[in-house]
């Protein structure tokens, strides 16, 4: 079977593999094969050769581990240990190894749910981060009447704007040096911002200030300060960017003087979400066509991370199809 990985800064390495067999599945594992993946922006960090802190990842240059670094997938069963997955079911959520970019995928059945038919499968990726993005938004309480700044306007914060407007919040500021302003509206965007979020901030007068900051950078540290400088008193910050660092500095000042707080996490109940996002999807009919604007087949994996890499206003979800 086909497997990429990533061999060194930049450079992937295509490799054939022995075929992973239905004996090889543990209890509640699902053997699939691969249809579809997503790039998200938190791959990106190991195709530029950082080190990351999963079992395996233990090259000289690269990771060199096999399928590495995709989690975004879209498979059909070939076996099944789980008692709700059978052979020939489609299904969409994490790979869980991290290791989603081969031909055939091992993958814990608990963090997949089965895609309709009539979604093809490089829409269908879009429902694993839609899935995050749902369970982020749920430790959020209602959102009716509430201002809303997103910092970072790629493929999640897109995603946090579209979520949040349906979600019933009044104004959604999208802030991204980028400039997004040619998709922002589409995705219930009120204010594109093309700017850098401390430029921004610097700015924002009180009357302006959102009551809740959603964090969509992540793998540096400005950004959650940023995030804290801007939310208006009694307001809520929500860091959802992936950090690449222990300790993030933060004003503590500011969180006590303006009575803020500060939430982040990982997704979990994952089979749930990815049906919450499932039926969320079919209420929005729109948003998946939307969502998708390229799309790669297997021999251009290279060619899908290097787009990823670079700002590309026209640029939103990139999904990888066999």
């Amino acid at each position: 079977m086909w497997s990429y990985r990533v061999v060194a800064p930049y450079q992937f390495e295509r490799t054939t593999l022995t075929d992973t067999t239905a004996d090889q599945l543990q209890d509640r594992q699902v053997l699939l094969r691969f249809l579809a993946a997503g790039v998200c922006g938190s791959d990106l960090p190991a195709f530029r050769g950082v080190r990351g802190r999963l079992p395996g990842d233990t090259g000289t240059s690269g990771a060199e581990k096999n399928g590495y670094p995709i989690h975004e997938v879209v498979g059909e069963v070939i076996a099944s240990r789980h008692p709700d997955h059978r052979p020939g079911d489609r299904v969409v959520g994490w790979a869980s190894g991290f290791d989603g970019l081969m031909e055939r995928v091992v993958t814990d059945g608990d963090q997949v749910a089965p895609v309709p038919p009539a979604i093809p499968p490089g829409q269908a990726v879009g429902l694993q981060p839609l899935a995050c993005v749902l369970y982020a938004l749920e430790q959020l309480g209602d959102l009716t009447g509430r201002q809303v700044a997103i910092l970072g306007q790629g493929s999640i914060g897109l995603l946090f704007a579209y979520a949040a407007k349906a979600a019933g919040a009044a104004h959604i500021t999208g802030v991204d040096p980028v400039d997004r302003r040619g998709v922002a509206a589409r995705f219930g965007v009120d204010t594109a911002v093309r700017a850098t979020s401390d430029r921004w901030v610097s700015h924002l007068a009180p009357a302006d200030r959102p009551d809740i900051v959603i964090e969509a950078v992540g793998h540096q540290v400005a950004t959650l300060g940023h995030a804290v400088a801007a939310a208006a008193p009694g307001g809520t910050i929500f860091y959802f960017g992936v950090p690449d660092d222990d300790s993030y500095p933060i004003s503590m000042r500011t969180m006590l003087r303006n009575n803020l707080t500060l939430k982040s996490g990982v997704t979990l109940q994952r089979r749930r979400v990815l049906e919450l996002a499932v039926r969320f999807a079919a209420q929005h009919s729109e948003l998946l066509g939307a969502y998708l604007t390229h799309t790669f087949g297997i021999a251009d994996v290279p060619a899908a991370f290097e787009l990823a890499c670079r700002p590309a206003p026209d640029r939103i979800k990139i999904a990888i199809v066999a």
